[in-house]
């Protein structure tokens, strides 16, 4: 991919494309969980940490953990797999491409807002589902595609098991915080992920030959409820600031991880936390890898805002949706340009009335 030539399909428009120097973000939250993942933490450690992350959701929409708890060596192992795979040739890689009603995968031909980003991915789920006896029009199946014959792959499954594990538990306990700083019961929000539709996605942005035209991923918001991001030293994730509107770089921390509010706590939280809108960008002189990990729940699951949060002086901003629907045509969208804006939870807002 590396090679190709600055083709129209990638060039962002004008407004889009990223500055020649970027300014680095400053004052974003940095959260040290390990009172938490040390011993459970005591009441008033752990009421002080979703203190701070209710803080970062509100006011910046994602924040940097350390502290998690996350072995460095099942990161190490990891990336190690990612990096393997990536270095295949293409044939090798194409044999795992993903299709348009088999969505896991490889692909390197992905859509941000109807334009092509410049970069290869491999996604797959932490636990597949079991397969439908029969597959209705335009429902998406869920299966991995895993490379076979690689050597050392088996080791490399065995890495992103392990690795699943981890964003598993730490999500979880993210997602407690998140539920505590909103006044709710800790384990408020977990009933929603009881069957998931959670995926890890390995991302390869290749060294491009117009960084000022292009971007790795355009501009977007998460759609799901967490993103648990590792990205390596290279660095290219910008985050648009909420005090002024402009993109700012986030440094790369080393051993962290980023986390973003996706929409769906937007939406639960009704829109005491926003999700943080975020592109990456890519340079000529280094390659970068990133393994975003994408915690969502059951497809069945209608999206409203929680009922505990809304009342009569409060009332709803949002109109009920089906995460299963919103989901598959997200994923549609990404697989192919389309001639309509992409689904957003802004659609489901309500007009409301002051009276």
């Amino acid at each position: 991919m590396g090679s190709l030539a600055m083709d129209q399909a990638f060039v962002q428009a004008p407004e889009h494309r990223p500055k020649p120097t970027m300014t680095e973000a400053t004052g974003i939250p940095l959260i040290d969980l390990s009172p938490l993942i040390a011993d459970g933490g005591d009441a008033a450690a752990v009421d002080a940490l979703a203190a701070e992350v209710g803080a970062a959701s509100r006011d910046w929409g994602f924040f940097v953990v350390v502290g998690h708890g996350v072995p460095a060596e099942t990161v190490a192992r990891v990336t190690a797999a990612q990096r393997a795979f990536f270095a295949l040739p293409p044939e090798r890689k194409a044999a795992v491409r993903r299709s348009e009603a088999g969505p896991l995968g490889y692909y390197e031909s992905e859509h941000t807002k109807n334009v092509r980003d410049w970069k290869e991915v491999f996604d797959l789920v932490p636990r597949e589902p079991p397969p439908p006896a029969a597959v209705a029009d335009g429902e998406l199946v869920f299966q991995n595609k895993w490379p076979q014959d690689l050597p050392g792959f088996s080791g490399c499954r065995e890495a992103l098991e392990e690795y699943a594990k981890a964003m598993e538990e730490l999500a979880f306990k993210l997602l407690e915080l998140i539920a505590r700083s909103l006044k709710l019961r800790p384990d408020r929000l977990h009933g929603f992920f009881k069957d998931q539709t959670t995926f890890i996605r390995l991302n390869h942005y290749p060294t491009c030959p117009s960084p000022d035209l292009a971007l790795g991923v355009g501009r977007h918001k998460d759609g799901g409820a967490l993103t648990i991001l590792y990205q390596d030293d290279v660095g290219g994730l910008d985050v648009r600031r909420r005090s002024d509107g402009e993109w700012v770089r986030v440094r790369p921390v080393p051993d962290s991880f980023i986390i973003n509010v996706g929409d769906l706590i937007q939406v639960w939280s009704n829109d005491r936390y926003e999700s943080a809108e975020h592109r990456v960008s890519v340079n000529s002189a280094r390659e970068r890898f990133s393994l975003p990990y994408f915690f969502n729940p059951a497809s069945y699951t209608m999206v409203e805002p929680v009922e505990e949060l809304v009342s009569e002086d409060d009332p709803p901003r949002y109109n009920p949706y089906n995460w299963g629907e919103f989901f598959s045509t997200r994923k549609n969208s990404n697989f192919k340009k389309l001639n309509v804006e992409n689904i957003q939870i802004a659609h489901f807002k309500k007009s409301l009335v002051l009276a």
